[in-house]
């Protein structure tokens, strides 16, 4: 197996372990909180069942941030990888300290991903792209809590919040009253106080909505977009082991139709906005982008791809596919297809692994079979 193959292998093993210990850890910390005995293991006798209680909801947090975490290396997303490297230790941490027979795997499992996670690093190259209006709203709901936070915590005691001593109460107060949740067990006791809470609900829900509008809005567009057949950039980042069938002509749809039954994942990259609608309409991966557009090639996953393929019914424009591919993919594995024989050797030197002229093979098998070429019938046979 190549080193691109063993990395994708390792990615997914990667990606698998993580979310077994994410799926541990919720298990085991749940348990925890409901039975907080530490009675197993060389730890066990020195951790108080407060401590190991505390372990076991922190636990269950720990593990729905590693969801989070695997789902961004499905992505392949390099802060992903950064998130769960440095998870995975406070994972095993947590099961030692929670010292119950059930957190003996999600320990092994932690330490076993960790080297995995190690050594599969270069399939999680990608970037977290945000947007200029995401990044604002996260910056105006981070600055209202720290805000909402210090504010309370400077009026706490006889100033205008008696029942807040620490931080933590003023945050809690802030995000409660921000996000109108409003429990009623902190409230302001002077003047002072309450126009300084009226400037936390004002605010807060504001930022609340602009980020919830932020984050939710791409989320209905790539509704909308899978409703009406498109791919997101979602759905273009969690292919993997797929083929890129660069461009669109008449020799593509054959083998279109023979991918379809053989059940296999691929993804068309073509600029032509004719076959776009009847394409979309068999359920097939479209990407309405220039094929030999190095950005659009790497949009498709082509460092990604199990093989590229070109064979449309330019065999000019499948050889400057194949050139951009070969010089930003070397090691993919193209094949193309020649309509004019004379061009195959024209599209070996672009780049090409393999060549096939269909008018070559076809010639050849008519020709066999007016002989009586019982076998060259059959195989024609099959490729009807």
């Amino acid at each position: 197996m190549d080193l691109p193959g063993v990395e994708r292998v390792t990615g997914r093993v990667a990606v698998a372990l993580t979310l077994a210990v994410a799926g541990l850890s919720v298990v085991v910390g749940i348990l925890g909180i409901v039975a907080p005995t530490a009675n197993f293991g060389p730890v066990a006798p020195y951790v108080p069942p407060a401590i190991s209680q505390t372990a076991g909801f922190t636990g269950a947090l720990t593990g729905f941030l590693m969801v989070m975490s695997a789902f961004g290396l499905r992505r392949g997303l390099r802060a992903a990888w950064y998130s769960t490297l440095v998870l995975l230790p406070v994972t095993a941490g947590q099961g030692l300290v929670q010292a119950t027979p059930y957190s003996v795997p999600l320990v092994v499992l932690s330490i076993l991903a960790f080297p995995v996670l190690a050594v599969a690093r270069k399939r999680f190259d990608e970037h977290i792209s945000l947007t200029t209006s995401q990044l604002a709203a996260g910056g105006a709901l981070f600055g209202v809590l720290a805000y909402g936070t210090i504010g309370t915590y400077a009026l706490r005691g006889e100033r205008g919040f008696e029942e807040v001593s620490t931080m933590l109460d003023a945050f809690y107060y802030t995000l409660v009253t921000a996000s109108t949740v409003g429990y009623g067990d902190l409230t302001p006791t002077t003047q002072e106080a309450r126009l300084f809470s009226l400037s936390v609900v004002v605010l807060g829900t504001a930022s609340f909505a602009i980020a919830l509008g932020a984050l939710l809005g791409p989320a209905l567009e790539a509704r909308f977009a899978s409703a009406l057949g498109r791919m997101t950039q979602s759905d273009l980042e969690s292919l993997d082991g797929h083929v890129v069938v660069a461009g669109y002509g008449d020799l593509t749809e054959p083998i279109l139709s023979e991918f379809a039954a053989d059940g296999r994942t691929f993804v068309v990259l073509t600029d032509r906005e004719d076959p776009v609608a009847r394409l979309r309409e068999r359920d097939v991966n479209v990407l309405v982008a220039d094929p030999t557009d190095e950005d659009s090639l790497d949009r498709a996953g082509v460092d990604r791809a199990r093989a590229v393929v070109a064979a449309t019914d330019d065999d000019g424009e499948d050889a400057l596919a194949i050139l951009t591919v070969r010089e930003s993919y070397p090691d993919v594995h193209v094949v193309a297809a020649a309509t004019e024989r004379e061009n195959e050797a024209k599209l070996r030197r672009a780049g090409a692994d393999v060549v096939i002229s269909p008018a070559v093979i076809g010639g050849r098998l008519i020709a066999r079979s007016a002989y009586g070429d019982e076998g060259a019938a059959r195989e024609a046979a099959e490729l009807e």
